[in-house]
């Protein structure tokens, strides 16, 4: 009886500190953070928006082009991504990060894209992708590497979900709450010849260490733009057939678990194509291990990560055959319902 008198009252001060921030630091009201849930008349009201043709011809066809680091791809796709969420009413604050970096093949340019939808809100959920395609040598000529699950396919579904959302979205910005959401497209993810902590993550780890250097909000000395992210969802080598998303990290499996229950939902309200019962893409009770990916930086930093990479990787990984012939068009478009009603159940909309 006194163990359960004790879980009562923890859950009572769990339920009131959550229900009225002021009683926590700003910093610590992710780990008490709760999603709304929609309705299943505004989930199907949502999900009419979003359009896996537009996305496909807009988005993901124009980012299939070689784009490793300096590259004239990298520099096509970095302005597709800036006039996409320029050119929305939700009014994004989009943003550079430009450097140069020593690299096997000598000092190369690298630029990573921060689009942020409140830049005085607080807090953020921070959706995140990586653009660069991985840079093979001359030796291959005649051949592009298109990268399209690594990672087109997850640059173009958060274009999409900003696109699909804009009218949510403004509504969320002109509201002026203190939850906010962020796009993060990093450069120079792949390793330029031997994977490496120089050469690797070149984009992520410039930005991390930015932005813990960065002041948030802005004059105080106390916190970062690291403290404002409540979570770090990193989406990496989707596209492909059956994925399967485990669980990386305990102190995020809430919110995987959310995910698969979202998956559900939608499955029940006949949103989801190719999507029998028995298939499933988030599995919270499957362990996966360590997995060298953009996350790292910010990991390391203390920030919580989702990370949202299937396990096993597809079999194109790091192949000529990771193009647009062998995506699959109904698990994206699976997929960019999913995530486009988690974000907004985690922005409370």
């Amino acid at each position: 009886m006194h163990s359960l008198a004790v879980i009562c009252v923890y859950i009572a001060i769990v339920d009131r500190i959550s229900g009225q921030d002021g009683l926590i630091p700003w910093t610590q009201q992710k780990l008490y953070h709760k999603a709304t849930t929609l309705s299943s008349e505004d989930v199907r009201k949502v999900l009419a928006h979003t359009d896996l043709a537009r996305m496909w011809k807009t988005d993901l066809q124009p980012l299939l082009v070689t784009r490793y680091p300096g590259s004239a791809g990298s520099l096509a796709v970095q302005k597709h991504i800036k006039s996409t969420l320029n050119g929305l009413k939700a009014g994004w604050h989009v943003s550079e990060d430009s450097f140069r970096d020593q690299t096997p093949y000598g000092p190369m340019p690298f630029t990573n894209i921060m689009a942020t939808l409140n830049p005085s809100a607080k807090r953020r959920l921070v959706l995140a992708c990586h653009f660069d395609s991985k840079y093979y040598p001359p030796q291959w000529h005649g051949r592009e590497f298109q990268g399209a699950t690594d990672s087109a396919v997850p640059c173009a579904m958060m274009l999409e979900l900003a696109r699909a959302l804009d009218d949510e979205l403004k509504t969320l910005k002109d509201s002026n709450p203190d939850l906010t959401l962020q796009l993060l497209f990093f450069d120079g993810e792949e390793a330029l010849f031997h994977w490496s902590d120089t050469d690797s993550l070149y984009g992520s780890r410039h930005l991390a260490q930015k932005m813990e250097e960065t002041a948030h909000p802005t004059g105080d000395s106390e916190s970062s733009q690291l403290h404002a992210i409540d979570l770090f969802v990193l989406l990496d080598l989707i596209g492909g057939p059956s994925p399967r998303f485990g669980n990386q990290f305990s102190n995020t499996a809430r919110w995987l678990t959310r995910l698969q229950s979202i998956e559900r939902r939608l499955q029940k309200l006949g949103q989801l194509e190719d999507h029998p019962n028995e298939v499933q893409y988030f599995w919270p009770g499957l362990p996966v291990g360590p997995i060298q990916d953009d996350h790292i930086p910010f990991l390391q930093r203390g920030v919580q990560v989702l990370h949202l990479i299937p396990s096993p990787f597809p079999s194109v990984w790091h192949t000529f055959d990771d193009n647009e012939q062998n995506l699959d068009r109904n698990t994206i478009q699976n997929l960019n319902k999913i995530l486009q009603v988690f974000v907004l159940e985690y922005l409370n909309m």
